[in-house]
């Protein structure tokens, strides 16, 4: 989990500094002269935000950057200015000839063109964006990335408590934000803001046992020759801080939306808005990475739901008593991770050599979080990788076994360590495709049923299942916020597949309902990678190797699949 912004928030000054990388001539080596400008706008942005650039660099100034301010970034926008900061960009970008670039420079000038043309159109819809989704909203995600902050030295300390301080300051800007959405009638239905308050509310009650100051006083102690009152200073600061600053920031934070109650008149999809159609048809291309229109995702879509269905009838018809057997699995997380492992090396290219953490969810923020989640490390450090379970979601058995694989071998940590590992342009670290990511991950995820202790019909059974329901929430997704769809349908939708618990489709609804596209990113992007993949079998004929297609795709890295697919197929 990393912080991405899908939106320049870019100040006078840095549309001056983009005005000057703009003017980069081209000298005789055009290799040299793009780095240069992908570090220019690597170092622009990186600093923009200090938690990106915190959780990016471990040591900024080998990258050039020395001074930056301590800061969250803003929600406070101007659409004039960050159009033409975009344009700016575009402009620089545009003066190199692809042709005249290196193989890896012609990738990057590809994505970064995508990307660009991307923002523009972020930037035409910027009111639609929602920021506090209950699940992946900035609220919601803040104080883990803050308790994974991680202090080196005095130096670091004494930049998160400043960065702290700056909480309100954030947290009242968005606040404004939400207020803007409100007044042009685009603002989240009270259903949504009641989640939103209830988790602001909830992390305010934490009182003395807030992990934010047990954390802390954890890594100050891990600070090398940090004498001891220094220490004591540090951790009596955060005390002070987060009860003058965070605790009253959140506090604030829930009476706007509070506040803000009732103004939200759209308790369904998407598509009820004012050009809500056209703001959800973006809003998938942009998190899955496919240029496909919503009709042909619909159909790419349920192709692969029959495909699946007609898989788990052949399993059955030859296995009736299949589904009595067990999917027991005891080992620990760790020793689960060092198993897949071992395991991939027969279909994947050799893993980098890192090290993994298993660490768990405050209880306190179970109920609000994903059952797991990947936090991506420096890419100038990235043989330290953390991965976070939430014992508030029932993750056992085979559950536990395939989300590890999602999140550690073959999936996240895998993905991001092997790219790291190829030295790439340090602004495709930058460069946020959810949809190459996620679907990877759900790639991974699919296949680790094979690498499981369960037989082959088992594994298949379990995994076509797995595979089918994640295309009936891809299907209720569009549904919603798309065709417009009401509770009722979706749980006739559900009801045609045998799934009639209500209670449990409602909930679907009002999860998906607030997260517009959240489950689109992983499903078609797992689909994409597998139509992908059925191209490149055709292309490569008798000489298909899966181990090749898996390290062709690594190598190309995140990037939109139209991209993807010129480096792999075209």
């Amino acid at each position: 989990m990393k912080i991405h912004k899908k939106f320049l928030f870019l100040t006078l000054a840095c549309i001056i500094f983009i005005t000057a990388c703009s003017k980069i001539s081209i000298p005789t080596n055009a290799n040299t002269a793009f780095r240069n400008f992908t570090l220019c706008f690597f170092q622009q942005e990186v600093a923009s935000n200090t938690i990106n650039l915190h959780y990016s660099l471990q040591e900024p100034a080998k990258y050039g950057i020395v001074e930056y301010p301590v800061t969250l970034g803003s929600y406070d926008m101007s659409e004039v200015s960050a159009l033409a900061s975009i344009e700016n960009w575009e402009s620089a970008l545009h003066k190199f000839s692809p042709n005249s670039l290196s193989e890896e420079n012609k990738l990057t000038y590809d994505i970064l063109s995508h990307y660009f043309k991307t923002l523009r159109q972020d930037v035409s819809y910027h009111l639609y964006q929602e920021p506090l989704s209950p699940i992946t909203g900035v609220h919601a995600q803040l104080p883990v990335l803050l308790a994974e902050y991680q202090l080196n030295n005095q130096k670091d300390a004494e930049t998160y408590l400043s960065l702290l301080k700056t909480l309100p300051n954030y947290f009242a800007s968005l606040a404004r934000f939400e207020q803007q959405k409100s007044s042009v009638g685009l603002f989240m239905s009270d259903a949504v803001a009641d989640e939103v308050i209830a988790q602001c509310n909830a992390f305010v009650a934490m009182g003395d046992e807030n992990y934010l100051l047990s954390t802390f006083e954890e890594r100050v102690g891990n600070i090398e020759k940090l004498p001891t009152e220094d220490q004591k200073k540090l951790i009596q600061e955060n005390r002070d801080t987060i009860k003058s600053f965070v605790l009253p920031a959140y506090e604030s934070l829930a009476g706007s939306i509070a506040s803000l109650k009732g103004t939200g008149t759209n308790t369904q999809g998407l598509c009820k808005f004012p050009e809500g159609k056209e703001y959800y048809s973006h809003l998938v291309a942009s998190e899955t990475g496919s240029n496909r229109t919503i009709s042909e995702l619909k159909e790419l879509i349920n192709a692969q739901i029959l495909s699946d269905l007609q898989d788990s009838r052949n399993v059955l018809s030859e296995d009736p008593n299949i589904l009595e057997e067990t999917d027991s699995i005891t080992e620990s997380p760790e020793t689960i991770l060092q198993s897949l492992q071992s395991k991939i090396s027969k279909a994947f290219p050799s893993s980098a050599e890192v090290n993994v953490n298993v660490k768990y969810v405050p209880t306190a923020l179970e109920e609000y979080l994903s059952p797991a989640f990947y936090l991506i490390p420096a890419i100038d450090n990235f043989s330290e990788n953390t991965i976070y379970i939430n014992q508030g979601h029932s993750l056992t058995d085979i559950n536990l076994f395939t989300t590890l694989a999602h999140e550690g071998y073959p999936g996240h940590l895998y993905q991001t360590t092997y790219f790291a590992n190829t030295d790439p342009d340090p602004v495709r670290s930058l460069l946020n495709y959810s949809g190459y990511v996620e679907g990877w991950a759900t790639y991974a995820e699919m296949c680790s049923y094979y690498l499981s202790p369960l037989s082959k019909p088992h594994a298949s059974l379990l995994q076509k299942n797995n595979s089918i329901i994640l295309g009936l929430y891809a299907v209720a997704d569009i549904g919603i916020h798309y065709d417009g769809w009401s509770l009722e349908d979706t749980v006739e939708h559900f009801a045609t597949y045998g799934i009639d618990d209500e209670a449990v489709i409602a909930d679907i609804y009002n999860y998906i309902l607030g997260d517009p596209a959240n489950y689109l990113k992983y499903y078609v992007g797992y689909v994409e990678i597998l139509e992908l993949k059925k191209d490149y079998m055709k292309q490569q004929g008798e000489d298909f190797s899966q181990k090749e297609f898996h390290k062709e795709l690594l190598e190309v890295g995140p990037a939109p699949f139209e991209v993807v697919r010129k480096y792999m197929i075209e």
